[in-house]
């Protein structure tokens, strides 16, 4: 079920699959930068089997609506009103690279309503100075009207190089689909990615379940980087992906869906 309510004033586009069980838990999927809700397509629909499972625009993506800088509170804040129009009470949140952002701070914001947080090619390091600056010139991309090149250049970036051949359908899907965002709200994200804060410190004292799931070939999250985050972190369970780059639950989906499934079943138990 596909449908639109108004979030911290934004209009947010949600999906919904399988049933609202009696005791009120669901899993939710946050998608990442450049992406919409239509990435977890296949992944929603198979985790619906077991779980009620939602979807969501994150403002500035899709069909939702933007504010002027999407801080990783805000979006916190907002899959709190989706949890809250949906009474759903007990939520395992699975964030991919910018949706990791934001599940970050819905965990540390509302900790009453997460049950578990799964990472997903995502870390809670802060954007180093390096990464500001390369958001620096995508938001210009963006002002010149360059956003299709922005998509063309990044997409393949999230896959392993030599899975980009026979994934092109996909990363032409997301490509095309990364078209729809509104400029400003991507801009409006990318200021809210600069800005967001060190997690690290807020991770060591989270006592509820954690999974790191990382490509050994991921083009954005080195496997040194990697590495150093399962070291810092021993009570998170890991899943350590041998043939994926940034995007394993496209690239080795049945493998990301047989842990995260039961990941959540054992978070919501």
């Amino acid at each position: 079920m596909e449908k639109f309510i108004t979030c911290s004033g934004i209009p947010v586009r949600i999906t919904t699959q399988g049933d609202n069980l009696a005791n009120s838990s669901a899993v939710v999927l946050l998608h990442g930068y450049l992406e919409s809700l239509e990435v977890w397509e296949n992944f929603a629909k198979l985790l619906g089997k077991n779980f009620y499972t939602t979807t969501l625009d994150l403002p500035g993506h899709g069909f939702s609506g933007t504010a002027e800088v999407n801080s990783m509170e805000l979006m916190a804040d907002i899959v709190q009103g989706v949890c809250s129009h949906l009474s759903v009470s007990k939520a395992v949140v699975i964030g991919h690279s910018m949706g990791g952002y934001a599940a970050l701070a819905f965990a540390e914001k509302y900790p009453d309503l997460v049950r578990g947080l799964c990472l997903l090619h995502s870390t809670p390091n802060p954007d180093s100075e390096e990464k500001k600056q390369l958001r620096d010139r995508e938001i210009t991309l963006i002002k010149e009207g360059k956003k299709e090149l922005l998509a063309s250049q990044s997409i393949p970036m999230m896959f392993a190089a030599d899975n980009v051949e026979k994934l092109y359908e996909p990363i032409a899907d997301l490509e095309a689909n990364a078209d729809i965002a509104d400029d400003e709200g991507i801009i409006a994200c990318l200021r809210g990615m600069q800005a967001r804060e060190d997690m690290n410190d807020f991770l060591k004292t989270f006592s509820k379940p954690l999974l790191f799931v990382f490509g050994k070939k991921d083009r954005h999250i080195s496997f040194d980087i990697a590495t150093t985050l399962m070291e810092r972190f021993p009570q998170a369970q890991t899943l350590v992906l041998e043939n994926s780059g940034h995007a394993g639950f496209i690239e080795e989906e049945k493998t990301v869906l047989e842990r995260v499934t039961e990941f959540a079943q054992t978070s919501l138990e």
